[in-house]
């Protein structure tokens, strides 16, 4: 319900600004290919001051490209640029796309994490923004928008799902999605049988879900404390949804 009422709000708010540029010329270049799309990137960010971006897919670049792209990124906060990041949850549950984000918000690139649908999406100072057309995972090409009724448009888009999200520190980012049916389920204060059940997945994979999303909660086994209460408290502070 809440994903509906987000992408109905962007929907209605992008008609107004297409209502109010009715008759006027738009700066808005087609850009065909992703190597393209790059290129005019790396351009525009050489001389930025901020960065926003949203990603609602991990890099599909190559080994040697993925290592590229990070250090491009690194230099950049390096000489002062200024980023934010907004990621899917999915994201996080691929562990290299994980590491690299880690990395990059612990040198100053801030990510954010949400569950809900978000567009891709990079914005350079207030300048200059990128937006990828198709809401279809590695799609090629993207808009080029240089409108500054539109930017403004994306801006208020991007600081409103900001706003909204989670902190990627969080130790619950790391959980899969199917970690967190079980995790929410527990916190209903089901077994791990009526978790299987409500799942349709086996009793023994129930169990290795729990155990996994333990380890990355950072819920010990002690004799003191009951684990399963202890992530069923990270649910209910809301760090798990």
């Amino acid at each position: 319900m809440e994903e509906s009422a987000a992408l109905a709000q962007l929907a209605r708010r992008l008609e107004e600004v297409v209502n109010d540029l009715r008759g006027l010329p738009v700066d808005v270049e087609r850009l065909a290919d992703s190597p393209l799309v790059r290129q005019r990137i790396s351009e525009a960010a050489a001389s930025a001051d901020e960065l926003r971006a949203m990603q609602p897919v991990g890099l599909a670049d190559t080994a040697r490209d993925e290592r590229t792209t990070r250090r491009e990124n690194l230099d950049a906060l390096e000489r002062g640029m200024r980023m934010r990041t907004i990621v899917h949850a999915d994201v996080l549950a691929k562990p290299l796309h994980a590491a690299r984000i880690r990395q990059l918000h612990a040198a100053g690139d801030l990510h954010r994490v949400v569950d809900e649908p978000i567009q891709q999406l990079v914005i350079f100072d207030r300048t200059v923004a990128f937006l990828r057309p198709t809401p279809v995972a590695y799609a090629p090409g993207a808009l080029l928008i240089r409108q500054q009724s539109l930017i403004t448009a994306l801006i208020d888009l991007f600081e409103r799902t900001w706003a909204r999200a989670r902190e990627v520190t969080e130790p619950t980012h790391r959980l899969t999605a199917r970690e967190h049916e079980v995790l929410a389920l527990i916190a209903e204060g089901r077994s791990n049988s009526a978790v299987a059940r409500a799942l349709s997945i086996t009793e023994a994979a129930v169990g290795k879900h729990v155990a996994s999303l333990f380890a990355k909660l950072e819920i010990p086994a002690t004799a003191d404390d009951n684990r399963r209460v202890l992530a069923v408290l990270a649910y209910l502070r809301g760090t798990a949804r």
